[in-house]
């Protein structure tokens, strides 16, 4: 008992930090579980931009109305967050233009027509400037701050080194708030050829293409991925400014900044305690069972040990009073047998009547050494299975009335009746069946008052089966006991039991029972006396 108290001690103990445990880790996982949502939600923006498009800006084909515009559609229909796009078909010549471009030294740089798509219906396509007509539309500060970077990368431009793809990349694009902007990407020879057209005066040169496109973010189009919804019960963009007022205790917040173009934004995660409880409990729950099951085992383990010392502890005095009831069974015919031996062998002479005294005295002391020895080998066989069962045909009549003549001799002043019905023969070892009936007529014998020695014995057929009813007035078996009483040397302690009994008898008849594939059962009213019952095969 003190160890299963200091083992629940330690359950409850561990159950307590298991739960601190499980708190401290979901809120940890609170704020740390916001990358993986912020990278699923992000990831058609990495996708496109980081992946795709720069695989566009290599193209060297250059761009068309048409082909921007089939290119652009297919960008808004999977890119909901991108509003609009401009498309700037230019040139790059080192002849100066008026009104419609940026001179930067001798170099020129100078859109011929301008579209957005987007605006109105994602398809379609709107012409803001072309150089041909007037127009209403100013060169933007995206086309101007791109083409600044365009000039200022090729004014430090190394000639005789090829520039690595990211640097290409990074000195053609540029990243602003909400908007991100591209050049496609020239050749080599190309950059050489704009190098040489920026530092001294040379005749009309070719005119070259240059591609740009500039692509407005909105980022509240941005599709959030939740991927903890059982964590985060609300998740919004909101600016980076913002600022809830309800700042209660009953809420868990978190933050973190969008990157890139959406770097005034941020994703804002917001849960109630309560909505917390219920992720925090479905990870205590699977430790808080697997503590219960190493708390079970170890209670299991030391009942079990318990037991087993307690067992052991009973089969030892089971044992103990198995050898000293044992010792007095054989001690008594040995004393009797040794004083019988000692008068006969002093004694001068003996008459008639003294040699058959003697006799009967060794006779029937030897019958007691014998019956006892035969029961003991008799258990030990039946028990495991060293005999075979022998199957003969018996008159169940003839075999009671056998059973009951033998014990009115042995004991004169038993009374006995018995009663037969549905049958009159049936297949069974009688030697074992008889040994059956012997030792539970001796215990009704032994077990009752002087006034109630009697014993009925009904035998019937009934279902296909054969029933044997014992039924005696004796002293009667306490409820407590009716469970051991088939147990190896188990002797109920009473004033009928106190010597001669090495708890066997029952036993022995248990075995008997089983070894005949039969059943036995007892009913029994102290004071009232009991009932044994056997059910044995009905074989004919």
């Amino acid at each position: 008992m003190t160890f299963i108290i200091m083992m629940s001690v330690l359950f409850a103990f561990s159950l307590l930090l298991a739960y601190r445990f499980s708190t401290k880790f979901i809120e940890n996982e609170f704020v740390s579980e916001k990358v993986n949502v912020l990278e699923q939600s992000i990831k058609p923006y990495n996708d496109f931009f980081q992946k795709k498009l720069p695989e566009v800006s290599y193209y060297n084909g250059y761009l068309d109305s048409a082909t921007a515009c089939n290119f652009v559609d297919t960008v808004l229909l999977e890119y909901p967050f991108v509003a609009k796009v401009i498309f700037y078909d230019s040139e790059v010549r080192n002849t100066p233009v008026v009104n419609d471009g940026l001179n930067i030294g001798r170099l020129t740089f100078s859109p011929k027509n301008i579209y957005q798509f987007g605006s109105l219906v994602p398809a379609d396509s709107v012409l803001l400037f072309t150089r041909d007509k007037t127009g209403n539309f100013k060169v933007g500060d995206d086309f101007n701050a791109l083409v600044l970077k365009l000039a200022s990368y090729i004014q430090g431009l190394d000639t005789s080194k090829v520039p690595s793809q990211e640097d290409l990349f990074s000195n053609f694009s540029n990243v602003r708030a909400n908007k991100i902007t591209y050049l496609n990407i020239p050749r080599i020879e190309d950059l050489k050829v704009y190098k040489s057209m920026s530092r001294r005066t040379l005749d009309p040169q070719p005119v070259y293409q240059q591609d740009m496109l500039s692509f407005h973010l909105d980022p509240y189009k941005i599709k959030i991925i939740n991927s903890r919804p059982l964590l985060y019960q609300y998740i919004k963009i909101e600016p980076l400014t913002y600022d809830p007022l309800d700042t209660s205790d009953s809420y868990l917040t978190t933050e973190i900044t969008l990157p890139g173009p959406f770097s005034d934004y941020k994703l804002y995660f917001i849960s109630s305690k309560s909505f917390i409880d219920k992720e925090i409990l479905s990870y205590f729950l699977p430790i808080a069972l697997g503590i219960l099951l190493f708390y079970g085992i170890v209670v299991l383990v030391a009942v079990l040990i318990y037991r087993n010392l307690n067992i052991n502890q009973k089969m030892f005095k089971l044992q103990y009073d198995f050898m000293n009831n044992l010792t007095h069974e054989f001690k008594t015919p040995v004393s009797v047998i040794k004083i019988a031996g000692n008068n006969i062998k002093s004694a001068s002479s003996l008459t008639d009547r003294e040699l058959k005294m003697y006799g009967k005295i060794l006779d029937e002391e030897a019958d007691k050494l014998n019956g006892l020895m035969n029961k003991l080998l008799a258990f030990t066989q039946i028990e495991n299975k060293a005999i075979e069962l022998n199957q003969d045909k018996i008159n169940i009549e003839d075999f009671i009335e056998s059973t009951v003549e033998s014990h009115r001799l042995k004991h004169p002043d038993f009374n006995f009746t018995y009663e037969v019905t549905g049958f009159m023969t049936f297949v069974t070892d009688p030697v074992l069946l008889g040994s059956l009936f012997d030792n539970l007529a001796e215990n009704a014998y032994k077990y009752s008052p002087a006034e109630r020695k009697k014993l009925h014995i009904s035998a019937r057929l009934i279902k296909g089966k054969v029933v044997l009813r014992f039924t005696d007035q004796g002293i009667g078996i306490p409820a407590s006991e009716i469970n051991n009483i088939f147990k190896k040397f188990f002797r109920i302690q009473n004033q009928y039991n106190q010597n001669g009994s090495v708890g066997l008898g029952l036993a022995f008849c248990k075995e008997l029972v089983n070894f005949m594939d039969g059943e036995i059962s007892v009913k029994s009213k102290v004071n009232k006396g009991t009932e044994f019952k056997i059910v044995l095969p009905y074989n004919d």
